[in-house]
């Protein structure tokens, strides 16, 4: 079995060349549930590659074999290509040394693209337009935050020329729902239209697996797993002694506000708000409080930290100014009155859901060691139901962010609140404001032939292996 790397943001996805059963994921839910013992005439499609998933990593890929000379079949569960740019809505997150070295070619051209699209269609001053490295929103978080709309408006007109000679097919809205199997070679899959319920086969020579999810794995019945792995399955330094499915990574739905001084947008108060204002995280190490709160748990330590927020710009202490940390407008570097103020994308500590995950199968996880743990069987449509409440508790964890942003949090002159802060659904392509799409950090992991371990990347354990410090 060929395999690749399980990224969820920028690697090319998961190669698949070998059905279990459909794992059907949240936002299309009730289309999809209500078409699921409907019958639709099944048209074929076919080409060299079949791509499930148009996230950043189905985009690289599809460029990839665009620019060899193959012909390529793409799906995408929403409308929007780009996956964590764009339906997500989170600005990419990368090392400090992005600019000179650690990034491939057809990435550093996506980053100048993005770049020239500001120069050729936004009124930038003179020295944000002459900058080679222009960061939109000046964010903290990386050197290049960008509107999701921005990014979008990239990836379509890059991958325009190929769809026009239908060299690629993307087909918007759709959801693998099975694989045609022959041993350990996928021939087909069937996707399902999240509007209509109709079906497609798409037949090809190699299948890719770029969902978020990892979801055609599962159906295609490769080896794969979830959470965290023990340590007699890895011998990492420091794995837990038992695999726990279920130790996953927390997800965010994102949302992104303007801040319009001397204004009130404040939203109506959202439904579950009590009960997230007063939500204590359960977690070890401890949460030092509340959750919706400017102190948290700094990973890295494991000791309480705190932060600021001030829309307006003003100091806060010496402490990192959150609305800075992921700014994708930094109105400053356009002509004046171009934007009312300010933008930033919202993806703190304060609006990771922590009460369930995306995946819910993990009984299922083709690992013995891992499969060994309590986990609870559900069935697809009971997972799928599980997922949207999941999915729904965490929009009103970040509408409940928002509304304690407008009301509650604390100034440093002594009152609470900036009702200034407007939500921006335009940004996002959805009536909500919230993101179409969760920000993923964890899907499942085929078992590849080889793996990354603490071993290779761990500074303790390098250091017990090598004899060097």
């Amino acid at each position: 079995m060929k395999t690749n790397t399980s990224g969820t943001d920028a690697a090319h996805g998961q190669a698949v060349t070998s059905s279990r059963r459909t794992f059907i994921s949240t936002l299309s839910l009730a289309g999809l549930l209500g078409h699921a013992h409907c019958a639709f005439a099944q048209s074929e499609l076919s080409a060299d590659i079949v791509i499930a998933g148009g996230g950043l990593g189905g985009c690289s890929a599809a460029l990839a074999a665009l620019r060899a000379g193959r012909r390529v079949i793409m799906t995408e569960e929403t409308d929007w290509i780009g996956g964590q740019l764009t339906s997500q809505g989170v600005p990419p997150d990368e090392h400090r040394w992005i600019e000179s070295h650690g990034a491939n070619r057809s990435y550093r051209e996506l980053r100048t693209r993005i770049r020239d699209y500001y120069r050729n269609h936004y009124p930038l001053v003179p020295a944000a337009r002459e900058s080679a490295l222009l960061n939109p929103g000046n964010g903290s978080v990386s050197r290049l935050c960008c509107e999701p709309t921005v990014a979008l408006a990239v990836l379509e007109d890059w991958l325009a020329p190929y769809a026009a000679s239908g060299q690629l097919q993307i087909l918007r809205e759709h959801r693998v729902h099975a694989a045609d199997v022959d041993g350990k070679r996928v021939r087909a899959v069937t996707v399902q239209s999240l509007r209509s319920g109709e079906t497609q086969v798409l037949s090809g020579d190699y299948f890719i697996d770029a969902t978020e999810l990892g979801d055609v794995l599962p159906l295609a019945g490769a080896e794969w797993l979830t959470g965290a792995e023990s340590r007699s399955q890895t011998n990492e330094l420091h794995a837990a002694e038992k695999a726990d499915l279920a130790n996953q990574q927390a997800f965010t739905m994102c949302f992104a506000v303007e801040h319009i001084a001397g204004s009130d947008h404040t939203i109506e108060r959202p439904r579950d708000y009590l009960f997230w204002r007063d939500f204590v995280p359960q977690l070890t190490p401890p949460w030092p409080g509340k959750l919706l709160d400017l102190t948290y748990t700094q990973p890295r330590s494991g000791q309480p930290k705190e932060l600021g927020f001030d829309p307006t710009g003003a100091p806060v202490g010496g402490t990192l100014n959150l609305w800075m940390y992921r700014r994708i407008i930094d109105r400053s570097l356009f002509e004046p009155g171009h934007f009312a103020g300010d933008i930033s994308l919202i993806n703190w500590p304060q609006n990771d859901y922590l009460l369930g995950n995306l995946i819910q199968d993990t009984h299922l996880a083709t690992n013995n060691h891992a499969a060994s743990s309590s986990a609870v069987r559900l069935t697809a449509d009971e997972a799928a139901l599980k997922v949207a409440e999941h999915i729904d508790r965490a929009k009103q964890l970040s509408l409940s962010l928002l509304y304690w942003l407008q009301t509650e949090v604390p100034r440093r002159d002594g009152g609470a609140g900036f009702p200034g802060l407007k939500l921006r659904p335009d940004l996002m392509g959805t009536e909500d404001g919230l993101a179409k799409m969760p920000y993923v950090r964890e899907s499942r992991r085929i078992q590849a032939e080889f793996t990354i371990l603490e071993e290779h990347v761990g500074r303790e354990q390098l250091s017990q292996i090598t004899g060097k410090p």
